[in-house]
């Protein structure tokens, strides 16, 4: 192998596009950098922003009364009869995802801001001498300079802060609510004062019509020179450095300015061992306006001693897993925009790879990433910037356990806790039972079930709560525990079958009823329908999962799992979306969820269960792209990975490495040619890699199964397999060496391209193999 792929990546020109700032974050916080050093812009997000927009009180539709004569119908032959199961309701959005603002950083009398409209991967024009804008993703820390000018940023794991220190002869610093879609009825205000730690700015914003706000605060500590009041920001001049601390609150009624005024303070103290000295408090703009001398620098490093603290978790984190390809140094070290431009190059691979590691990483903490990360610029966020878990955070996080972030898995572990109380209400309000539905859309703050349509009637969907949950298990499996959030959701899950599971077909077969395929209809059928493939499969799979983290329950669960019916393989040789007699496919569409039972799950594989793995490449094969959408290309890629189907996983692949889905910033787009912001093909194309590499279930390793040309010879280290071992994986064309170390004893099957054979693994003794040709 050669020196191993560059962890991170640069541009040579400031962003011209919100859509190429490069980004950091902690889960909590995040930020997007433009890194123009004569008007810079950084972009402050928080995961808890979001618009209230009549969202934050709705409830899921009182329905429970009108089912059983809904299934009478259905059951009966209606096929549209679903289309009236509502309760009138016009479609309700969930509360939008929004910025807060953005910090600017103005040169006095600099050369004027690059930050105009840009196009093709759109930069502003070069700004002075050896001018660089990079981000690494090892420390998640974002740069630029330039002659005269330096600035680094990073969001703090360690401290919930926004730390960012400048290195300029003089700076106007202020706190900018307008960025593009922020409405006009929105209530702002600011505030500036000058305390001996330095200048304190904030901004609080209150929504139209409402009671919510948020307030941001910026404490700016100069370091030399001399700080004065430039409403509503600050101005430094002649200072050696200046180190800006942000934060964000969302919050009901007022907010204590000064107190978190205090705890910045307190971060400041704790690395400087207190800095400047006199009473607390300054001077506010509007009553009076003076200067203060910036205090001394002592320990000289405040951000280092902050960086530090914050790298024993997030370097700590993104370095347990890699990939090198073994590409071209001279292509390793181009600008990401350039890279791009090569769309077959190993290099290019390395990079999203690491870059889709390290974005999901740092939009992973109090959430997991909603579509957008954790990041956007303009308040019309697409979609509301929702958690949309009938694909999109469910192709996002599945590579998290594998991958080796339990940061993400803990994020989603932590939403699912936070709203099972709602997931209850939606059981209980639309199908009259106990245990817990999920929601397909929700902001975050709610987990009701209210956004739903005639054509999008999300409110049917029962599948929710086992793909969210999937990950949670695979996290499981991995470290051999079992979390008390999982096991409770679980059974609330199995609960909703028990109660909703109740009515048969004329062979004695449970039947779901309504059932709902996102976001699909049958051809000869509507929305709401009978027996969707997934719904089986995930019916299944909770109850048999429930039962093994739940044995006092388990034979009353398993023998229900028992009565389900099996799919159904239809007149074309595919295994039908909808397993009812007489429900047509429809073959042109994004979503693939009939084939949920290949993956995520194990229940349909060449292995185990040929004819209907058979029968799902079929499926597969038969789909088409609709509208291009990049989750929809590599759920399929995930899909043919597991059928062991190297041609159409590496087709797949290429129609996004192909179609210009990634901005400079390396975060992806929905659509082509950079439509839509959108988290999905970043975060889901290091799961995709992993899964042609290496796929495990707790009594099985499958080796190197689909490994495209591009991936002709590489290492994949430190990845986590089901049975409890991690995998370090090295290939090429001849040979591959894979050493495993076990944290417990099992034996396994191991498949590779010469056949299966068992292998036995002791907990703390490495085993490494060589394997043949493949």
């Amino acid at each position: 192998m050669s020196d191993g792929p560059v962890h991170g990546t640069w541009e040579p020109a400031p962003a011209a596009r919100w859509e190429d700032a490069f980004l950091a974050g902690n889960g909590h916080h995040g930020v997007l950098v433009f890194g123009d050093p004569n008007d810079d812009r950084v972009v402050v997000t928080q995961h808890t922003l979001v618009r209230p927009n009549g969202g934050e009180r709705a409830r899921p539709p009182r329905l429970a009364a009108e089912l059983p004569a809904l299934q009478d119908r259905l059951l009966a032959g209606d096929l549209t009869a679903a289309e009236g199961f509502t309760d009138g309701r016009p479609l309700q959005w969930v509360q939008p995802f929004h910025p807060a603002f953005q910090v600017r950083l103005r040169r006095p009398g600099g050369s004027g801001s690059g930050s105009g409209s840009g196009h093709g991967h759109g930069h502003g024009h070069g700004h002075g001498h050896g001018y660089r804008r990079a981000v690494d993703f090892t420390t998640g820390e974002v740069t630029a300079s330039c002659a005269g000018f330096a600035g680094r940023v990073f969001v703090s794991r360690a401290d919930d802060v926004i730390v960012h220190e400048v290195r300029t002869d003089g700076l106007d610093i202020s706190l900018d609510h307008r960025l593009p879609g922020a409405p006009a009825g929105l209530r702002v205000g600011h505030g500036a004062l000058l305390t001996p730690e330095g200048a304190l700015l904030s901004l609080r914003a209150r929504y139209p019509g409402s009671d919510r706000a948020y307030t941001g605060v910026t404490l700016v500590a100069a370091y030399g020179g001399s700080t004065e009041l430039a409403p509503p920001g600050a101005r430094v001049t002649g200072a050696d450095r200046v180190l800006l601390l942000t934060r964000v609150h969302r919050h009901t009624g007022e907010t204590d300015v000064v107190a978190e005024a205090r705890r910045l303070r307190a971060l400041l103290e704790d690395t400087e061992g207190g800095i400047g000295g006199g009473t607390e408090g300054g001077t506010e703009y509007g009553t009076e306006t003076g200067t203060q001398d910036a205090v001394e620098d002592r320990t000289g490093r405040p951000y280092d001693l902050l960086l530090a603290r914050h790298l024993d978790r997030h370097r700590t984190a993104y370095r347990r897993v890699t990939l090198d390809l073994g590409a071209d140094p001279a292509e390793r070290a181009l600008p990401g925009s350039e890279l791009l431009k090569r769309p077959h190059s190993p290099a290019l691979l390395e990079r999203l790879f690491a870059g889709g590691r390290y974005h999901l990483l740092s939009s992973s903490g109090l959430n997991p990433p909603r579509l957008t990360g954790l990041w956007t610029g303009d308040w019309d966020t697409a979609w509301s910037g929702a958690f949309t878990t009938n694909a999109n955070l469910n192709l996002q996080t599945a590579s998290a356990p594998a991958a080796a972030l339990p940061e993400v898995t803990e994020a989603l572990a932590a939403l699912v806790a936070r709203q099972l109380p709602d997931w209850r209400a939606n059981a209980r309000a639309i199908f009259g039972t106990r245990g817990a539905v999920a929601p397909s859309h929700t902001d975050g703050a709610s987990g009701l079930t209210y956004h739903f349509s005639r054509e999008y009637p999300l409110h049917l969907w029962t599948a929710g709560a086992d793909w969210l949950l999937k990950p949670l298990v695979d996290h499981d499996e991995i470290h051999g525990t079992q979390d008390p959030r999982t096991a409770a959701a679980l059974a609330e899950a199995a609960l909703f079958h028990e109660d909703f599971l109740t009515r048969t077909d004329a062979e004695g077969r449970l039947v779901v009823v309504p059932s709902y395929s996102p976001e699909n209809r049958p051809a000869n059928g509507s929305w709401g329908a009978l027996n969707a493939a997934m719904d089986l499969s995930a019916a299944r799979h909770t109850l048999l999962t429930a039962a093994r983290y739940h044995p006092e329950q388990a034979e009353r669960w398993r023998a229900l799992a028992d009565r389900l019916p099996p799919h159904r393989i239809n007149a074309d040789g595919a295994l039908a979306e909808w397993a009812w007699p007489g429900l047509d496919d429809t073959y042109d569409h994004r979503h693939l969820s009939h084939l949920y039972g290949v993956w995520p799950l194990d229940e349909i594989n060449p292995h185990d269960t040929p004819g209907l793995a058979a029968a799902a490449h079929r499926a597969l094969a038969l789909r088409g792209a609709e509208n291009h959408s990049a989750h929809g290309h590599l759920h399929h890629a995930l899909i043919a990975a597991r059928l062991g189907d190297a041609a159409r996983a590496a087709h797949a692949l290429r129609r996004v490495l192909d179609g210009d889905f990634f901005h400079a910033s390396l975060m992806s787009a929905h659509y082509p040619h950079r439509d839509v912001y959108n988290a999905d093909a970043a975060h889901t194309l290091p799961g995709v890699l992993i899964e042609l590499l290496v796929q495990s279930t707790p009594d099985r390793l499958v080796l190197l199964p689909v490994v495209p040309e591009a991936l002709a010879l590489g290492e994949l280290r430190g990845v986590r397999t089901r049975f409890g071992a991690e995998i370090d994986l090295a290939w090429d064309p001849r040979r591959a060496t894979v050493t495993l170390r076990p944290s417990r004893t099992a034996r396994i099957e191991l498949r590779t391209s010469s056949g299966s054979e068992p292998l036995d693994l002791v907990a703390g003794e490495d085993r490494v193999l060589t394997l043949g040709a493949r």
